[in-house]
């Protein structure tokens, strides 16, 4: 039963461009969000090599959560969640004894190919764990990390993931939560533990590791900042994405595809069972968790980034809303990329949906993994459609249209595979995140795919990671009653296919 109580949490929110705390309120069955400290994040790169400011990053939580305390001092419990993958390797005090590398450096990258090219152990790796083969999966970068300082084994006790290690550094615990494990590469998908053989395919000790526990579990006091004294540390759904699904008013019957669009656009359901089978590897669906330990088939398609990096290629970019939503308007008077059930480099302007204005761009592949951290995106974008004897466009709106048509068609093609895949039909697509407030995106999305496409306005991934203080903290019953009460205060925008 719900608490009838005012209740007063914080949501640590790492995101791989910025990071943010948030406090929420319950009271009366409606969360009320405050922002209490918001600063940049990026990895730094020496050596030739990508690196997380961890320092900085525990600074500025610290700052935050202290803010939080003074404008909230009856501040009931914190939680952490951030980007997935990356880990840092600690000693039995605690103490980090090699330095964090950023998802995107590209050390794994003899790894990664190794591995594809070894189909064998590619089917049986996927069949174990059900992650597909990508580049910044943690099983890569600790077997580089292994392979190139094997003296790290005699150094490090455990491997933390960035929600746990921040975890630890507030309660003084040590524990990995599902949600993160998830995304590894290294949990059993059959049930919640690690894959012994997949650690050993990747020779990393199974003493770094220990069993995952489930979100919503409360680890203790806030021990780490004297001034949050009282203050429970909650093990949130640590998985930013797995958080943003949670904060989506699903419909209970199913039916709903989500997508949490930001850097990545990732597109997936929730699920009782895992999608598997050499489809599904080739098709590159990750088997993720829920935090209650359930399933979370998703793919990811590159996302925003490419907007964000294309825009540090020209000099006039916008700098307020006012600014982006004259360039998406601008954007939206183009005449669209290829896009509906056609295939990128179809020349033809008509679809299923009837006719189109003609195209005036080819459509990218957005999988193509030239995008992933290229010296100059437009360079990479450009390259892309010369190879392909594409178009080029000229202007930066005409850039904006070309990448949301791509997204956009790149979202359809995941709800296509996974209908087919998994055996469900879907009847329309939520989407939260920095990509819901993009019209032109959603109106792509539904247009290439056939579907209505729900825009919900809420800061999707703090709303989750307080879902589940709430919930562990029993001022709300579980999830499910969460989403009931937290639908009747969202807003939301429905786009139509072909409107």
């Amino acid at each position: 039963m719900a608490s009838p109580k005012t209740i007063h949490c914080a949501a640590v929110d790492l995101g791989a461009t910025s990071g943010r705390v948030i406090v929420g309120t319950w009271a009366k069955h409606r969360l009320t969000l405050t922002e209490v400290h918001r600063f940049p994040n990026q990895f730094r790169s020496i050596g030739g090599h990508d690196y997380w400011d961890l320092a900085g990053l525990w600074s500025e939580v610290a700052k935050g959560l202290r803010e939080a305390k003074k404008r909230f001092p009856k501040l009931a419990s914190v939680g952490v969640d951030t980007w997935g993958v990356d880990y840092v390797l600690v000693n039995d005090a605690g103490r980090i004894v090699f330095p964090t590398h950023a998802y995107r450096d590209a050390r794994t990258q003899p790894g990664l190919q190794r591995l594809a090219h070894t189909r064998a152990a590619l089917e049986r790796i996927y069949a174990a764990t059900g992650i597909p083969n990508v580049f910044y999966n943690s099983s890569l970068q600790l077997e580089e990390t292994v392979a190139q300082c094997p003296a790290v084994e005699d150094l490090a006790t455990r491997c933390l993931f960035l929600p746990d290690y921040f975890n630890f550094l507030l309660s003084g615990r040590m524990e990995n939560e599902i949600t993160m494990a998830s995304t590894t590469q290294l949990l059993d998908v059959h049930g919640t533990g690690w894959s012994r053989a997949t650690l050993d395919h990747f020779h990393i000790p199974s003493t770094w590791l220990t069993p995952p526990i489930l979100s919503n579990t409360v680890l203790g006091p806030v021990k780490g900042l004297p001034e949050l004294k009282g203050v429970k540390v909650v093990a949130v759904p640590g998985h930013d994405t797995a958080a943003a699904y949670d904060a989506m008013p699903a419909d209970p019957a199913g039916g709903d595809l989500f997508i949490s669009s930001g850097t990545w656009s990732l597109v997936g359901f929730e699920s009782d069972t895992p999608v598997l089978g050499a489809a599904a590897l080739t098709a590159r669906i990750s088997n993720e968790r829920i935090g209650d330990g359930r399933y979370r088939p998703l793919t990811n398609v590159i996302g925003l980034w490419l907007l964000e990096q294309t825009l540090k290629d020209f000099t006039a970019r916008p700098c307020n809303d006012r600014e982006w939503t004259a360039l998406i308007n601008a954007a939206g008077k183009l005449s669209p990329s290829v896009g509906g059930a056609l295939r990128p480099d179809s020349q033809s302007g008509r679809n299923q949906s009837g006719p189109k204005a003609p195209p005036t761009f080819g459509l990218l592949d957005v999988a193509d993994p030239v995008f992933v951290n290229p010296p100059s995106m437009r360079a990479a974008i450009d390259g892309q459609l010369k190879r392909r004897k594409l178009p080029v466009p000229k202007t930066l709106a005409a850039y904006v249209r070309l990448i949301c048509d791509s997204l956009g068609q790149g979202h359809a093609d995941a709800v296509r595979a996974f209908e087919r895949l998994a055996g469900r039909k879907f009847s329309r697509i939520l989407i939260v995140g920095g990509g819901s407030k993009n019209r032109l995106l959603c109106q792509a999305t539904a247009d290439a795919s056939g579907l209505p496409v729900v825009s919900l306005q809420i800061e999707g991934t703090a709303v989750g990671n307080l879902a589940s203080q709430l919930v562990a903290l029993r001022a709300v019953k579980n999830k499910a009653a969460f989403r009931h009460l937290f639908s009747k205060q969202t807003k939301n925008t429905i786009y139509h296919p072909g409107s």
